[in-house]
Order: C-alpha cells, then structure tokens, then sequence
C-alpha cells in the first residue's frame, strides 16, 4: 500500500512578495512526492493562483472568509497590490480576524484524519505568528517563513520593536539589540516608521504582531546562510535558536508571470531585442510589483538613461499619487517624445506593467540592475550574477541596500526612498560606475559571480555533497517530525 503523503498547511501574508515565494517554497516540497499542501489564502488571491497554477498541480487550494469592507478598507481588497501603500497597515491589522476561520480550518483538517494524522506543519507569513497558539493546541509544529532576507528583516524588527530614532536627536543611530547592523539613517526608515512612537496605531499593531514571533517553533527564512550569517544571527540570539536559511527559493517565469500577473511584453520579444545587443550592455529597470517613484524622480531617471547612451529595458508603472494599476500616461510622466525616440533608436525598452525578469536578468546582454531591492529581486539578480544598482523605497528594502552595499559589495545606492530629490546627471554618474569599465564596477560584477556560486552550492544536493540551504531544509523537517512523535509519545 503506497504510503501517505504528509501534508503541509502554508498561509502567506496577501502581498506578492510574499506569495510568490511561498508558491516556491510548494512547489519544490511538491516536487520530491514526500507531501500534499494545503495553500490557505482569501477567496481573490486563491482564485488568481488557480488560474496560474500549473494544470499537474495537485495543490489543496483553501480560502478564509475576508470581507475589507468590515475592516475600513475598499470593497474586494484582498492584497496589497490593489491598494494604496498607505493603506496596508490597515489590511495587515485586518488579518487578525482571520484566527476563528483558521482554528476551525486546522481543527478540520486534523478530525479528517480523526487525529491520526495532524498535518506535519504549519507554515506562515510574518504577520501571522498568532497561528502558533491555534498550532500547538492541535500539537502541531509551526514556523513562521521570512519571505525575505535575514539582514533586512532583523533590522526591520528591531527598528519596530526598539524606536530607536525615537531617542536621539542625531540623524544617525545604532539598534540597541543588534548593533552589528551598525548605524541606520533617518532616511531608511520607511514613512510609517519615522512617525511612529510606540502609541499610534500602526506600531502598537506591529509590536504586538512581531512580539508573537518568540511563540514560533523554528523560522525559515528565504535566503543563503554564507551571503547572510549576521541577520541570521541575530534571529538565533533574540528570537529563535531553529533558524533555517532554505534559499532561494524563486519562482520560474511563464506567459504569466509573478502568479497570475499578465506580462507587459513576451518573453521572445524580450529575448530578440536583448540577442541584438552586445554582451554585458544592458540595464534593466524594475520597481517590482508594489512601487513606484515620483513623477519627478521618474522624468530625472528617463532624462538619465537617455543620456547615458546605455542600451536598457524599463518597466513602467504610473508614478507615486496614482493609481499604480491604472493606464501609464507617458505624455504626461515622460519626456516628450521620449518613448518615440527610443522605440527608433532602439536603444530600449519601455514595458508596461510587467516583464519576464528572470528570463531578462539570466541573459548574456544584461550588464546591471536598477531596482528597489525588494528580496525575490535581489535573489533573482545575484543568482545570475548581476550586480545592482539600489533604489530602496519601502519596508525592509533599505537594509536589503545596506547589505548588499557593505556586506557583500554588490551594489551601489543610486537614490532612497519615493520622495527624495534625484538628479539625472547624478545617476548618470552612477550608470557609469556599474557599467564602464571602472575598478568598482569591476569589483561588484567579481562579487556578484561569487553571490552567484555561493547560491548554487548552496542549493546543491548530491550524493556527496549537501549545500546549506539543503541541509537546512533536512533539519527543519527532521524537527517538525521530532515534535510529532514527541507528541504522539
């Protein structure tokens, strides 16, 4: 008699950068035939992943009653990509009623089986460290899954759990529990942060969410342990000692890309217009699926990459103050006549809303990577070897840019944040630095090949030889299993 699959319960907080890796993170547990996942989500986004799911795909895909409308949000908002950012601490607030829906979907899942065959684990986003308690009622082991890095993350934990600009004068200061960080800037802190004082709303939310992270039985985190060891660190000192580096964990691209989300251009096009072009010329341009600069800051970056002379390929989306779904106005957020000369010159390319960047970034012509710096991008970039060009606007992207920068040396700070001033000639400067052929931008392609070999051994599984991100992975497992049959016993 074949024996029984054991199932994994994921639930990913509702913003892409977090589901795409979760999907990841299925797909390769799928792949070994060792389990079933149950993937829990709201009605919207399970529907969007059906659509893009594989047709083989023997996913159990289960959605949880949400209705924005009770929580102050727009009608039929179910993630973030479909919400203005100022708007996502209120929907992250909301994900705390989901508790009742998820005991009794676990309970269920658990009196299927009458008991006998719990589901191995259960696997969250961040924000839902809560579904530890409902887990270890049910004896079942949970850990919480850092969707991105582990510098970005301790920083960003401790810069809401601390305050820590909320006691000094200085522009500049050091996080009391994690001083390796060493000092943070004013400016990389993201809006919400820098008005936050430990009363309002959003950081009472957030300390209350986070301190729920010392109830998890072990974190995994999407990222390498020799790219990562200080956030890593960090984790296992304050937080949790069964910390697992299982990274990366990237999703392949389709005419679909980033789950279910409708390509602005095909991956052939891409792909002649990038075979035309000599090797290590181009710059790619993405702000990925959540942000989106200034219209002041996008007309200095047109006026930039015009007058560089470098080959590139932009992805447009409307800027900051509109809607980021709606039509892209270029008449009015362009240079005049700016895609028109382009398209003629061909000197780029201009995408609207969305492109296939894996297949971009692991193409020979592609030199640098302008982006913001968000996780599942900075691992696709180094995982081909490309070095980048950081614009961090939200969340923990500016201590993504901090490491990158003085930890790893791949990258260089080309502007911070949605409303500082950038100017063209400025990161022209910068363009120039990564791709001419200067000593550092020599030094940052070396690296980026060395963030790229440290990546694939660490993925590595042979007879052998395991990498880290595979044992990691085995030790995780063997510690789910270890508390079942401690449970059982």
């Amino acid at each position: 008699m074949a024996e029984t699959k054991e199932n994994i319960v994921m639930f990913p907080f509702m913003a892409q950068g977090h589901i795409i890796p979760f999907l990841a993170l299925a797909f390769q547990l799928e792949k070994t035939n060792k389990y079933t996942i149950t993937f829990v989500n709201t009605k919207k986004n399970i529907n969007k992943l059906r659509s893009s799911l594989p047709p083989n795909s023997s996913f159990n895909l289960v959605e949880i009653p949400f209705d924005s409308s009770d929580h102050n949000l727009p009608p039929d908002t179910e993630n973030t990509d479909s919400i203005p950012y100022n708007l996502v601490p209120i929907l992250i607030e909301a994900t705390l009623s989901f508790k009742p829906h998820f005991r009794k979907l676990v309970s269920g899942l658990v009196s299927e089986q009458n008991g006998q065959k719990k589901p191995l684990c259960i696997i969250t986003g961040i924000f839902f460290g809560w579904c530890a308690e409902i887990a270890h009622e049910l004896g079942v082991f949970h850990a919480l899954f850092i969707a991105g890095g582990g510098f970005g993350f301790a920083c960003y934990y401790s810069m809401w759990m601390n305050l820590p600009h909320k006691n000094t004068d200085s522009d500049e200061f050091l996080l009391p529990d994690f001083p390796e960080a060493s000092r943070i800037h004013v400016t990389q802190l993201t809006d919400y942060l820098r008005v936050a004082d430990g009363s309002d709303c959003f950081s009472v939310s957030m300390q209350k969410l986070l301190t729920l992270w010392r109830n998890v039985d072990g974190i995994l985190v999407n990222t390498v342990e020799e790219l990562d060891k200080i956030g890593l660190m960090y984790f296992r000192r304050e937080i949790c000692p069964q910390v697992w580096p299982i990274g990366p964990l990237l999703l392949s691209t389709g005419s679909k890309d980033r789950a279910g989300k409708q390509l602005g251009i095909s991956s052939p096009v891409c792909k002649n217009w990038l075979d035309t072009k000599p090797c290590s010329s181009v710059l790619y341009v993405s702000f990925g699926s959540q942000n989106t600069i200034a219209p002041s800051q996008m007309m200095e970056l047109a006026l930039a990459l015009e007058a560089s002379g470098k080959d590139f390929i932009w992805v447009v989306r409307p800027p900051s103050g509109f809607d980021i779904n709606s039509e892209f106005k270029a008449n009015e957020w362009l240079p005049e006549g700016f895609e028109e000369r382009i398209k003629l010159s061909r000197k780029g390319l201009v995408v609207h809303n969305w492109a296939p960047q894996v297949d971009i970034l692991s193409h020979e012509s592609v030199s640098a990577f302008l982006s913001h710096c968000g996780w599942n991008s900075v691992l696709e970039s180094l995982s081909h070897g490309v070095p980048i060009m950081g614009w961090p606007m939200a969340a923990e992207q500016f201590y993504n840019v901090k490491l990158l920068e003085e930890e790893i040396g791949v990258c260089v700070e080309v502007a911070r944040g949605k409303i500082c001033e950038v100017k063209h000639e400025e990161v022209v400067a910068k363009i120039e630095l990564v791709m001419n052929e200067t000593e550092k931008g020599k030094e940052m392609k070396r690296k980026a090949c060395e963030a790229k070999e440290i990546i694939k051994n660490a993925i590595k599984d042979e007879k052998n030889y395991k990498g880290s991100s595979t044992k990691a992975m085995d030790e995780f497992f063997n510690a789910a299993f270890t508390m079942r049959e401690s449970t059982l016993g």
